[in-house]
């Protein structure tokens, strides 16, 4: 069975890509979609890491999402719809990968330099998202939402900053020791 893009999962509904106001709702809806995900993955991505920082860095991250989860619900009711949202297949995929890594017996460091590497991936694919749903929005003239996006896009590049010098100053380092 081929998964559907974010984009296919308009058929059926009532939106359809005749503005781009309706691209960016349904970028919303799908992003909407990824945070909830997330909520759900990051407890176990902590978990399964052995290393404190790395740990730390998951859970910190954890309270993050749930606030950008919120300021999409903020996103919506500025723009005057209700909150939805489409399962994000492309999140399910990345999150797959994270529990299998997870899953996996090994080196400690290597499994937690194999987590960073998922969690990052995870961190681009919501920066791509962010990234062009905050344009949209301020192409749109929709000010507030673009400003709401922009602190969300913020904090993801910061997460994935911080993914970078954990594994860069520690655990790829102890890694590459064994």
């Amino acid at each position: 069975m081929k998964a559907s893009s974010w984009f296919s999962k308009m058929i059926g509904t009532s939106l359809t890509l005749d503005s781009l106001e309706n691209v960016l709702v349904l970028q919303l809806r799908d992003l909407y979609s990824a945070e909830e995900q997330l909520i759900e993955a990051l407890p176990k991505m902590a978990e399964a890491a052995s290393s404190p920082k790395l740990k730390r860095a998951l859970l910190d991250h954890l309270e993050e999402t749930r606030r950008q989860k919120q300021r999409l619900d903020s996103a919506f009711a500025m723009l005057g719809k209700e909150v939805e949202s489409e399962t994000c297949e492309a999140m399910e995929g990345l999150i797959a990968e994270g529990d299998e890594v997870a899953a996996l017996d090994g080196d400690p460091d290597a499994k937690d330099a194999a987590l960073i590497a998922a969690a990052q991936r995870v961190e681009h694919y919501e920066i791509a998202g962010y990234g062009c749903a905050r344009t949209f929005a301020r192409q749109l003239g929709f000010d507030d939402v673009a400003a709401l996006l922009q602190e969300t896009l913020d904090e993801e590049a910061n997460a994935d900053d911080t993914l970078t010098g954990v594994a860069e100053t520690f655990i790829n380092l102890q890694a590459a020791r064994k």
